[in-house]
């Protein structure tokens, strides 16, 4: 059984001559890994998931597995808008080794309650892989309702939720109607003590792309009862988990990690890079954060 807490990293998938940069993937996970994180998604959103190939896709989650080598936890981005697709995807990220999936709410085609609570069950019952719920109703179109939440997590392979709706009040009313039987992770870095102390077991992080072994560092804090240090790290780098998202994700986290020398600034159309003026407040902000 998994014990969910801590950072998971929404990796991102390094590029270069639009190929994906597999060298600078496996010194991604080595720095990660160094940092100290509970775990790694590759492919979600933050790694490009919808302009990947399907054989990139599965490659990405291969790589990463294979670099952790079980010094972390590996939960592999394979969720998508057809059930069939994401039963698929996880069953190979199953058969490569990963310890979990996160599934993000269909997107797009915008289903019921009804089809969400199916789509969901689907994958879990199918996929072979504990799963992690996403809620991402400003990317996906769709909200899981909270009573949904409920009907799934009476599913014992439906194990957490990624909740990126911005609402501390939501992890209230899950924790409220479904106990422990599922473990909430925080969706948004700069909400991550907020929804900590409402339930919240960790961050899915888009920040520790750059910064693992602090974020790493404020979440053990803040669950060990050190509340002084994790609201330090919280308030030195708060102005980088705003920036990061001063245009669609997960162009900003990229450029941040150009300007820091881990990766090549390289991204799949239809992302492109930030404008000059972004660019600049973006540095601005890491150095005024002390990150470049």
């Amino acid at each position: 059984m998994l014990n969910i807490q801590g950072v998971y990293t929404a990796l991102v998938t390094p590029m270069q001559n639009n190929e994906v940069d597999y060298a600078a993937l496996r010194r991604l996970v080595e720095m990660q890994i160094a940092g100290q994180v509970a775990g790694i998604v590759p492919v979600g959103t933050t790694g490009e998931s919808p302009t990947l190939t399907y054989e990139e896709h599965a490659k990405v989650i291969r790589t990463v597995i294979e670099v952790a080598a079980g010094r972390c936890q590996v939960i592999a981005g394979t969720g998508a808008n057809c059930t069939r697709e994401a039963i698929e995807m996880t069953r190979e990220a199953a058969a490569d080794g990963a310890d979990g999936t996160l599934q993000v709410t269909p997107y797009y085609n915008k289903p019921t309650q009804e089809g969400i609570y199916r789509h969901f069950s689907e994958i879990a019952d199918k996929g072979g892989l504990p799963v992690f719920l996403y809620n991402v109703p400003g990317r996906s179109g769709v909200a899981i309702a909270e009573s949904t939440v409920q009907k799934l997590a009476a599913n014992s392979n439906i194990v957490a939720i990624k909740e990126a709706a911005g609402s501390v009040d939501r992890v209230s009313a899950i924790k409220h109607l479904c106990g422990d039987s599922i473990t909430v992770l925080s969706g948004d870095d700069s909400l991550t003590l907020p929804m900590m102390s409402v339930g919240a077991k960790g961050i899915i992080s888009v920040a520790s792309n750059i910064i693992p072994a602090e974020m790493s560092k404020m979440v053990a804090a803040f669950l060990q009862g050190d509340l002084a240090t994790a609201q330090a790290l919280h308030a030195k780098y708060f102005a980088f988990f705003r920036d990061q998202f001063i245009e669609t994700n997960p162009i900003p986290i990229k450029a941040a990690m150009a300007m820091a020398g881990l990766i090549a600034e390289e991204y799949r159309l239809p992302l492109c890079e930030m404008s000059p003026a972004n660019r600049e407040k973006l540095a601005a902000t890491m150095r005024e954060c002390g990150m470049i």
